[in-house]
């Protein structure tokens, strides 16, 4: 693979960025097979790997730490802070204690000695920016992670990140991880702008929409069985309207990619590939087979009358469901916060 520079680091980075979080108890328990998984990843040219502490509460981090000894120096590595670990209020968030506690737990479960990227996988309202960028500053002074990035941020956050670390004189986000797909565009209208502004590497996630770009949802068929519909229903429910419109669009989509030659996980792929703003997509293969379908991706070029008839299908700057954006404010979920 031909690879791209992540933001303005002048690190290079495969176009695909290979994801964990399938591997372990929320997708793929078998620690042996998720090892081969990400083996034939890194032998297709795949260099970068991403990862959570909380997929599976630290298991995808070792399997990933299993999986890169002796391979360590052939990746960059990814991982994130914020979500609860284990039982306590101050086990989760943005805080200067609770991410200065976790790096060396990822560290241990990583066998490394230091991470490439650590993403705060979603803002934390109860902690000042500068609070935990300070923090990440540190960490990177120390050695222990070489950059840090957001995960999921809305777009006044970023600038926020971006303007806090310049008045402040610390690092500042290099990375943004949004949801991005066909059927998820809504960054399409700031987010992604506010990060080719400022310098930003982007890496998508979930550009299969969560499965729904895989082929396997079609009108008139009965929906697959998954362990994400499982643990969140309101993205795969099909008695709600927003996920009728998706499957609208999706059966829309396969009929293109039919028309143009492709499998609809190549055409959903290589849409979020074209977008000048992102730097590589994260896909999350389960399966060997699911890996093999996606890595071809790389080399696949839509004609702009392909992307043309993608926008008729899903304008630009749309998200279908709500639920797809993977971040509600406090604002919108506590009412509280609405009312005097």
């Amino acid at each position: 693979m031909d690879t791209r520079t992540l933001g303005r680091t002048g690190v290079q980075v495969s176009p695909l960025c290979l994801g964990a979080m399938m591997f372990g108890a929320w997708g793929n328990p078998d620690h042996d097979d998720s090892v081969r998984i990400i083996h034939r990843a890194l032998d297709a040219g795949i260099t970068f790997v991403d990862t959570a502490d909380v997929y599976a509460q630290g298991e995808s981090e070792e399997i990933v730490g299993r999986a890169l000894q002796g391979r360590r120096d052939e990746v960059v590595l990814a991982t994130k802070a914020h979500g609860q670990m284990g039982e306590g209020p101050n086990r989760q968030g943005n805080s200067r204690r609770w991410l200065v506690r976790e790096v060396e737990d990822s560290l241990r479960r990583l066998q490394t000695d230091w991470i490439d990227l650590y993403q705060i996988h979603r803002p934390d309202p109860t902690v000042d920016t500068e609070e935990t960028l300070s923090a990440l500053t540190d960490l990177q002074r120390a050695g222990k992670i070489r950059y840090f990035g957001s995960s999921t941020f809305p777009a006044h956050e970023v600038v926020e990140g971006q303007w806090v670390a310049k008045e402040r004189g610390l690092s500042r986000y290099v990375t943004e991880q949004p949801p991005y797909s066909i059927l998820v565009r809504g960054v399409e209208r700031d987010l992604l702008p506010v990060a080719q502004q400022h310098g930003m590497g982007v890496l998508p996630w979930s550009p299969l929409a969560g499965g729904w770009l895989t082929g396997r949802y079609r009108k008139g068929q009965e929906p697959p069985t998954s362990s994400r519909a499982a643990r969140i229903p309101a993205r795969f429910d099909l008695s709600l309207p927003d996920n009728q419109r998706k499957l609208e669009a999706a059966d829309a989509l396969a009929v293109l990619a039919e028309e143009a030659g492709l499998t609809l996980v190549h055409l959903a792929l290589a849409f979020v590939l074209r977008h000048p703003a992102v730097t590589s997509p994260i896909i999350g293969p389960r399966t060997m087979e699911q890996l093999e379908s996606q890595l071809g991706a790389v080399d696949v070029v839509l004609s702009d009358d392909v992307l043309d008839r993608i926008d008729e299908i899903v304008p630009p700057g749309t998200t279908l469901a709500a639920a797809d954006a993977g971040y509600a404010p406090p604002s919108l979920t506590d009412a509280s916060l609405r009312r005097r």
